[in-house]
């Protein structure tokens, strides 16, 4: 194989419990994740005539350096592998950034499976695993391509019940976000600040999730949750100012992604959006970014 196209989705925190900080900085955390059908483009071929990997994008302005996740990643496998034909990755980039929608990790993961394509597959399914988890914490979640449970940092990945996933699987969503992002570092350091009222303990985190999942009678609605919403809610007045609307004048159970600050809505299938969409345009302006998808 000398060239592939991969697609990179984007993912939303349908429950989001940070539980604790551990000894080594990072924060222990339960949640239940789902990728969406909408994202980022990766196109992968072997490069001739150049040194080394080479990354270009089609976003003015995003770094295309050793900075970026993508190259970071392709570092970790030729490491680990000894493959050194050189790559030139295309970015197609949609995902905004500082959003909590994963995109870096996502980009990131997909380019491991290009590689390991391109090389011939000199990793298993469980090391491209491994070396996702080791290149960012919710990267490995990537590899699933179904919702699932993440652990830990977001490193330990468990997957659900087939039963869990049909509720889950194809419900419209609609997601959207201001102009201004949040840093993730920056979110962490705010919840980490308001210890311990801000953590949700892992037992209560695990008592929740469980009771969604061992009663199929309880839409999706009743199970979102993301404890990272008071700091950032607290600084960035827009995003509770508009998501209050939102439930309030539409009926609709809007949460934040992950650190934020994309927000998304869970949709029935028979619902027009059209007021929705001229109420987050109202609010934050044109240059709000909206996307309707669904999950995945």
């Amino acid at each position: 194989m000398n060239s592939a196209v991969f697609s990179a989705p984007a993912k939303i925190n349908l429950f989001l419990a940070i539980t604790d900080r551990r000894a080594d900085g990072f924060h222990n955390l339960v949640s239940l994740v789902a990728p969406l059908e909408w994202g980022d483009t990766l196109r992968a071929e072997r490069a001739r005539g150049v040194v080394g990997d080479v990354l270009s994008c089609d976003v003015p302005g995003l770094a295309c350096d050793e900075s970026n996740l993508i190259l970071q990643a392709a570092r970790r496998f030729r490491d680990a592998t000894g493959w050194r034909d050189p790559v030139r990755f295309h970015l197609e980039k949609r995902i905004p950034m500082g959003a909590g929608l994963g995109g870096g990790s996502s980009d990131a993961t997909s380019a491991l499976v290009a590689l390991n394509e391109l090389a011939g597959a000199p990793l298993t399914r469980e090391g491209l695993i491994a070396m996702a988890s080791e290149v960012g914490s919710d990267c490995a979640l990537f590899m699933e391509g179904a919702p699932v449970v993440m652990r830990g940092r977001g490193e330990r990945v468990s997957g659900l019940p087939e039963a869990a996933v049909a509720r889950i699987r194809g419900r419209r969503v609609l997601a959207f976000k201001p102009e201004f992002g949040i840093a993730t570092p920056w979110a962490y350091k705010q919840l980490a600040a308001r210890a311990p009222a801000s953590y949700l303990p892992a037992g209560a985190a695990e008592a929740r999730l469980a009771e969604w999942l061992g009663d199929g009678a309880r839409p999706l609605e009743a199970l979102l949750f993301n404890n990272m919403e008071g700091a950032a809610f607290e600084k960035y007045l827009a995003l509770p100012t508009l998501l209050s609307r939102l439930r309030d004048d539409f009926g609709l159970r809007p949460l934040m992604s992950g650190s934020g600050s994309a927000c998304f809505a869970l949709l029935p299938e028979s619902y027009a959006t059209e007021g929705v969409v001229e109420a987050i345009r109202g609010a934050w302006g044109a240059g709000a970014w909206i996307q309707e998808t669904r999950l995945k």
